[in-house]
């Protein structure tokens, strides 16, 4: 496994680039857990598979998590090695961000409310250092967890309208066998609180059923969210929104992602399923690519 830490280092990418098999980048901020494990996997079906292990700064607002944020890069490293991973780029902030005032991306439309709402300017870090990855790494496929939908939407609305050479893959969000989200923020929770998170994946639960019940009102399936989320200590949003641009429905159909997003003591978490309702039918569904295309992939 190739540990890659400067601009000179990343030219040793270049057999992989000319390779015939896809270069497949799987990017992370570390502290990684079972979830990015299984992106790492499902990466290396696909081709040979470069992690980025990056905390970004320009992602975090004040009054969050930047410097407490879990860090342990030599446990990364040895829970990448078992998993063939090619390569493993960890740059330092000097890298990424040389000037303190330099060229960032605004985020588009599906940065719009949900995180956007709460955190102004959280995704124009996110797509720059993104973007930045990309360009350095230059991978043809990228592998995101779809935990993070709305991050994986406003990062492939980036990708298409800027032309980049990446296709996005969303990989099925990992959880405990309690349900709870796998995410490298569950290490703030400790007790009681531990167990208060589960209410994120059971307001997710109880909209799928009321769903699969009949009910296409997104006010009541949004309304039912939240009255599962009331042992939170603070409520985010719950909501029900068409896929892939987010927006407000009168009536639930067609492909809708369900998300929900709280505070318990110091973590903020988040969660979501994306569905297809097609007339009395419910069922669980990808973010950013069908099967069919994904079996393509995987052929080729």
């Amino acid at each position: 496994m190739d540990l890659i830490r400067t601009l000179a280092d990343l030219q040793r990418l270049e057999p992989l680039r000319r390779d015939p098999r896809p270069l497949v980048m799987v990017p992370t901020m570390g502290a990684l857990h079972q979830g990015h494990l299984d992106l790492v996997r499902r990466a290396k079906e696909l081709g040979e598979v470069v992690v980025s292990i990056f905390v970004n700064p320009t992602q975090f607002g004040p009054g969050e998590d930047y410097a407490a944020y879990p860090r342990d890069d030599a446990r990364d490293l040895d829970l990448l090695r078992p998993l063939g991973t090619t390569a493993v780029f960890m740059p330092t902030v000097d890298l990424m961000y040389p000037r303190e005032r330099g060229v960032s991306i605004l985020a588009g439309s599906a940065a719009d409310g949900l995180c956007g709402a709460s955190r102004p300017g959280h995704f124009n870090g996110v797509l720059t250092v993104v973007a930045k990855l990309f360009n350095l790494v230059r991978p043809d496929l990228a592998v995101f967890g779809r935990k993070d939908a709305q991050q994986c939407l406003v990062i492939d609305q980036m990708v298409q309208d800027l032309n980049m050479p990446v296709r996005l893959i969303d990989h099925p969000t990992v959880r405990e066998p309690d349900g709870l989200a796998m995410s490298s923020r569950n290490v703030y929770l400790k007790g009681e609180a531990r167990t208060r998170a589960l209410s994120l994946s059971r307001a997710l639960r109880a909209g799928v059923e009321a769903l699969k019940a009949g009910e296409r009102d997104p006010a009541r399936i949004e309304s039912l969210m939240a009255t599962e989320l009331a042992s939170c200590d603070s409520l985010e949003y719950a909501v029900a929104r068409r896929v892939p641009d987010l927006a407000t429905l009168d009536s639930l159909s067609g492909r809708v992602l369900l998300a929900v997003a709280a505070r318990v003591e110091p973590a903020r978490l988040i969660d979501n399923l994306v569905v297809e309702v097609s007339g009395d039918k419910v069922t669980e569904t990808s973010l950013l690519i069908t099967p069919a295309e994904l079996d393509n992939l995987e052929a080729s």
